[in-house]
């Protein structure tokens, strides 16, 4: 682990791994604040919901890996688009859309 930390600071300054933590909290924060209303939404539209917390989970995540040095910034930037094309795609997240494409 201290040979990725010793990378990882000659790779990413520490701001942009700190910016990176703080987004991945920001989306942990919408994710916790939206998923007990779950429960109380109908049937077809608690599925969709929870395909996009589930995706936000996903780009959170992304930014973690970002942040330990794991993926390129040009890489976290690919995922993040495609996260939101998925996410904004008519109809809804379709099976199997946290795949990549």
């Amino acid at each position: 682990m201290m040979v990725a930390e010793f990378l990882l600071g000659a790779l990413s300054p520490r701001w942009r791994r700190a910016r990176a933590l703080r987004s991945a909290r920001v989306l942990d924060d919408v994710v916790d604040s939206q998923v007990a209303s779950l429960p109380l939404l109908p049937a077809e539209l608690r599925r969709r919901h929870a395909d996009h917390l589930a995706e936000m989970v996903l780009l959170a995540q992304n930014y973690r890996h970002y942040a330990k040095g794991w993926i390129t910034r040009r890489e976290l930037e690919r995922r993040g688009r495609a996260a939101l094309l998925r996410l904004e795609e008519p109809g809804g997240l379709g099976v199997g859309a946290t795949h990549r494409r």
